[in-house]
């Protein structure tokens, strides 16, 4: 099928490249399909190790299993309106007589789909989701510390505040994206499986074994899961809404991050910009354009998929041992993680080439009453008694705010007790950060060393 005869936009519009498609197989309904028989083969195997079928079968049911593709399984499910029933048939077809009655025996379709998609997103966040997180915190580290003494004006509710270091601003998206990358590699892990049938009482299974649950926990080692304490049909659904909700809640930070590039780009900022090609388009009308359209389009991409986590805490809710309500919902959350990637990779590409503009940066930490504060908190240490007040009152006169204090009478005993230190301060504010510079230094070398082998 032509790609731009799809519905779905990441098909045709942002998967862009064959490497990308290829990064992103392992969210496909193919790749799905390999863990569902990948599941199959492991339940076959641990029936094996107890001595309910042979060896010879568990090796022709994973040779069987490591064929069997999409297309073959969805042909069988269009005859017989059951996709894991279908699954089953096409291994069966491709096994013996003496292997045939132990594919799927004692289990039910949950026990391999929930396990499947555990071990789904586990390689996922493993193989896909986490070197794209690191390679962008990696360089958000770089650029904090490069940017660590370059001034800006920090800015709150949209209005000039107090000076910090573009460094500083960037230290704050190392450190929550890193406990992001903490959360998902988390949740990935704590992903877990099910052997324990069609209400989860393990009926099935012991009528071969008085250990079931032992027979459940060995069967999903092999796969590298663990299961839960207690499940229905189905794995408690709040392992899957914890690494969901990582997943969302670290596209929110990437969000918030591409939405503060894009204010700081708006023509009468002009702190940063975005890398523009030589023959790059911004407008079909206004050629002089240079629009942020990364950033713009990673903010776009979050609204589209953030919203999506209220269907995942919606599928929480499962009427008694099971129903299914979340059995169409559930299969979008693949584009959900797809949509973060993607995300991650733009924000990554595009501040590679992030232009950093120290004139403009040095411009707009001139203009305003920056000085107020300090001037507040100085006189009031030395005594004076409404000293917000009154510098509240000098913020409204024209002029230097300095200037307009020295003139001020009632400030002169007040100011003559200020040491040269503060009043260096009050004549050049840049020299007001704090402990920006060294505070970007700290968090640069927090998250290094914790994120450090992920």
């Amino acid at each position: 099928m032509d790609p731009y005869d799809s519905i779905n936009p990441l098909d045709f519009r942002y998967y862009g490249t064959n490497a990308r498609m290829k990064k992103l197989w392992k969210l496909s309904e193919s790749a799905f399909v390999k863990h569902l028989a990948e599941v199959e083969a492991a339940l076959v195997e641990t029936l094996a190790d107890r001595k309910v079928c042979s060896r010879k079968v568990a090796d022709e049911v994973r040779k069987a299993a490591s064929k069997v593709t999409a297309k073959q399984v969805y042909d069988e499910e269009s005859r017989i309106k059951h996709n894991i029933r279908a699954l089953a048939n096409i291994i069966r077809k491709n096994v013996s007589d003496e292997a045939k009655p132990f594919v799927h025996l004692a289990a039910t379709s949950h026990d391999i789909i929930c396990t499947a998609e555990a071990l789904r997103y586990k390689e996922a966040a493993k193989d896909i989701i986490l070197p794209s997180l690191m390679e962008l915190e990696k360089l958000l580290m770089k650029i904090a510390l490069r940017e660590k003494k370059t001034l800006q004006v920090g800015r709150t509710h949209g209005q000039h505040a107090e000076p910090i270091t573009f460094g500083f601003a960037m230290a704050e998206y190392v450190s929550r994206l890193g406990t992001r990358i903490i959360k998902i590699k988390e949740t990935a892990e704590d992903l877990r499986g099910k052997m324990s049938g069609a209400v989860g009482a393990y009926n099935a299974s012991s009528l071969f074994f008085d250990d079931p649950e032992r027979f459940e926990k060995d069967m999903l080692k092999k796969l590298g899961l663990e299961p839960a304490t207690h499940s229905t049909q189905i794995v408690e659904p709040e392992y899957m809404a914890d690494f969901v909700h990582a997943i969302v809640s670290a596209f929110g930070v990437i969000a918030n991050l591409a939405d503060d590039m894009r204010h700081l780009q708006r023509s009468e900022i002009a702190e940063v910009a975005e890398g523009f090609g030589s023959k790059q388009v911004g407008s079909s009308t206004m050629p002089h354009k240079r629009n942020p359209i990364s950033f713009e389009n990673v903010k776009s991409l979050w609204k589209a998929y953030m919203p999506r986590m209220i269907t995942v805490y919606m599928d929480q809710l499962s009427e008694h041992q099971r129903d299914l309500t979340n059995s169409a919902s559930s299969r979008f959350t693949p584009e959900t993680v797809a949509a973060l990637v993607i995300a991650a990779d733009r924000m990554t590409n595009t501040l590679k080439k992030l232009v950093v503009d120290k004139d403009s940066l040095k411009r707009n930490l001139s203009i305003g009453m920056i000085a107020a504060e300090p001037l507040y908190i100085l006189l009031a240490a030395h005594d004076h008694p409404d000293a917000h007040e009154k510098v509240r009152q000098l913020t409204l006169m024209k002029g230097s705010l300095l200037e307009n204090a020295k003139k001020d009478k009632s400030l002169k005993p007040y100011l003559s007790k200020f040491t040269k230190k503060q009043l260096d301060v009050l004549r050049n504010p840049s020299l007001y950060v704090g402990r920006a510079v060294k505070k970007t230094e700290e968090v640069v070398s927090h998250w290094g060393g914790l994120l450090h082998g992920v």
